[in-house]
């Protein structure tokens, strides 16, 4: 598939009269086409059926070159998925687009991505500890969405309790960071991990809550007794 005809199929995909107000809700100065989410997986879904490994990341890299919103999250969609054999070139490519963030929709589609490549090989955790001392918001934040998955397990393996221990620790580095998305993904880490792990959340919160923010506090512990 070329990149002119997964443009094409993109814009057939358009509902008239959306691309205004996803564009106002996402803040979005690129180009917005308007497609619905569920219009967006399905095409990605049939893409990812239809190419190979390589075929996917070739695209996925020239979708994420066009600087299109759902061109973005199509690159991202594309990559999304836990069997990738082999994955070195897709993971390489999804720490290619970090400098790049600067939209939660569009970050979040990333790390989703970059997700399934860190349970694929866990000790690609070591580069993402290097962002935790980026200049760029996005990039810090992409930190704790990306390992959300090590906040869900019940039952936790030593290795990924260490995993757990680990970005807790970068999560108490971030506490007194004023960005409201960074405020908003320690609370989201936290909130996720009280569902499986509640005394590690506590722990954290009796340690660092009074130095977030008050909205993030309270988000974090909303599922805590």
């Amino acid at each position: 598939m070329t990149l002119d005809e997964a443009l094409s199929a993109l814009r057939g995909c358009t509902e008239d009269g959306r691309a205004e107000g996803m564009a106002a809700y996402h803040k979005q100065t690129r180009e917005v086409l308007g497609i619905p989410n569920p219009a967006l997986n399905d095409l990605t879904k049939s893409w990812r059926q239809s190419l190979s490994v390589e075929e996917r990341v070739t695209l996925a890299d020239q979708l994420w070159q066009t600087d299109i919103f759902e061109a973005r999250i199509a690159a991202a969609k594309l990559l999304t998925q836990a069997r990738l054999r082999p994955d070195d070139t897709a993971w390489t490519l999804i720490q290619s687009w970090v400098p790049d963030f600067d939209s939660w929709a569009i970050a979040d589609h990333a790390c989703m991505a970059g997700q399934k490549r860190l349970l694929a090989d866990p000790t690609r955790i070591d580069t993402v500890e290097a962002w935790t001392r980026s200049d760029h918001m996005w990039t810090r934040r992409a930190t704790l969405v990306i390992t959300l998955p090590w906040t869900k397990q019940n039952n936790p393996k030593p290795d990924e309790l260490a995993v757990r221990d680990r970005v807790l620790g970068w999560a108490a580095g971030y506490v007194e960071d004023p960005e409201w998305f960074i405020q908003k993904a320690i609370a989201w880490w936290l909130r996720d991990l009280s569902k499986h792990d509640p005394d590690r959340t506590h722990a954290f919160l009796e340690a660092h809550g009074e130095k977030m923010k008050a909205f993030a506090r309270k988000e974090a512990g909303k599922y805590l007794a």
